[in-house]
């Protein structure tokens, strides 16, 4: 079966197509490190493909032999809505990616549900043109995790799904919400995205987790992809290195690949050195 790729080149080539179909990822890394960059490259350039075969051979190149571009790209997000993530892609590659590939993403904006039950105003994340009456009928939302679950369900055969961000889902933990629950949606999306058959990109900050948290996370993932910082005299370099691939890692070690410095550019995120550890 064709492996779906990440939509960053130098890594699909490297990792001879991308990723294994039916897996979860997860993209965790300080802020600002590059993991939020690989997030939207990821889902422009597999939008991309789709919509400019001209643009998509330019900044992306040919797609490797044994790779397929995925059937649809969704990106959920938990706090921000279309305009806000379009925006900042904006800032991570050059518009004319953004423009030509944004109405070939889905993007699902969780925040009714997530915000419905905390104190921040309603207006703060209601659809400003939604009228009195249309919201009077909408009444309560569903729980944010259920309305999470029957996206995905409905969505996720076969395309690549960008969760921004399961950081989210942690700082809501509470009376009403627990740590095991958000761990358990975890584990459950790892058994479902085996029989979905396509990729799942999970970005989480490490900076506003614990170490437990961070570990049953990726307890529950098939890869873990993370981002930093480092720094070399009076410069800091974005690093990225594998931490965890069930399936991709065999094909890095063998090439001694351990960790890859990386940049920021219009063609979005990139890897910019190959890193050899022998």
């Amino acid at each position: 079966m064709p492996s779906l790729p990440f939509g960053v080149a130098r890594l699909d080539s490297i990792l001879e197509g991308g990723a294994p179909p039916g897996n979860v990822v997860l993209l965790a890394g300080e802020s600002g490190a590059g993991a939020r960059e690989f997030l939207y490259t990821s889902a422009a350039m597999n939008a991309l493909g789709h919509a400019d075969a001209e643009l998509f051979d330019l900044y992306y190149g040919d797609l490797p032999a044994d790779a397929a571009l995925p059937d649809e790209v969704h990106y959920l997000s938990f706090t921000a809505d279309t305009g806000a993530l379009t925006r900042e892609m904006g800032y991570t590659m050059a518009d004319e990616i953004v423009d030509a590939a944004i109405d070939g993403i889905e993007f699902r904006d969780l925040s009714p549900e997530y915000f419905q039950l905390s104190p921040i105003p309603r207006d703060w994340y209601e659809d400003e043109t939604a009228s009195i009456t249309e919201l009077g009928d909408r009444g309560e939302y569903e729980d944010v995790l259920t309305a999470f679950g029957d996206y995905l369900s409905a969505h996720a055969d076969d395309s690549l799904v960008c969760i921004d961000s399961v950081t989210d889902l942690v700082s809501m933990v509470d009376d009403d919400t627990e740590w095991s629950d958000v761990a358990m949606v975890m584990k459950g999306l790892k058994k479902a995205a085996y029989e979905w058959g396509g990729l799942i990109l999970v970005l989480v900050n490490t900076d506003s987790i614990t170490d437990r948290e961070f570990g049953a996370l990726m307890d529950a993932a098939g890869g873990t992809l993370q981002f930093t910082w480092e720094s070399g005299g009076s410069q800091r370099a974005r690093t990225m290195f594998v931490r965890e691939f069930r399936g991709v890692l065999s094909r890095l070690e063998s090439e001694n690949i351990v960790r890859f410095e990386t940049e920021i550019h219009e063609g979005g995120f990139d890897i910019s050195d190959v890193r050899k550890i022998r």
